[in-house]
């Protein structure tokens, strides 16, 4: 994860003997060598932009793995339902089996 954002990095850079200042640049800066207040907005704007982007993205992927979970488990519940079954019908075909084994030993036994 990003750390914190570095406003710092966004700063005008300060030309030291600055010859040819437009008149609407010292206008636009605040104070000699700060981001003048439309810059920084619009800086503010992007950033936040990004950040909303990544937590809806975020929130989408979530949303998406939730989604996932939900089929896996009811994959997983019929499974488990259908083994249930399964293993039932083996006790009473196991049973059915046993009963008729025990017949014939006692039928060969006489």
């Amino acid at each position: 994860m990003a750390g914190p954002f570095d406003f710092a990095r966004y700063k005008r850079p300060q030309s030291e003997g600055a010859i040819h200042k437009l008149p609407h640049d010292r206008a636009a800066e605040s104070n000699e060598g700060e981001m003048p207040a439309e810059d920084l907005s619009d800086l503010l704007g992007r950033v936040s932009k990004n950040s909303t982007g990544k937590i809806d993205s975020l929130i989408g992927e979530f949303e998406r793995l939730r989604l996932n979970l939900q089929t896996d488990g009811e994959r997983i519940q019929r499974a488990i339902e259908e083994y249930k079954t399964l293993s039932q019908q083996v006790m009473e075909l196991t049973k059915t089996i046993s009963g008729s084994v025990e017949k014939v030993r006692a039928s060969v036994d006489q």
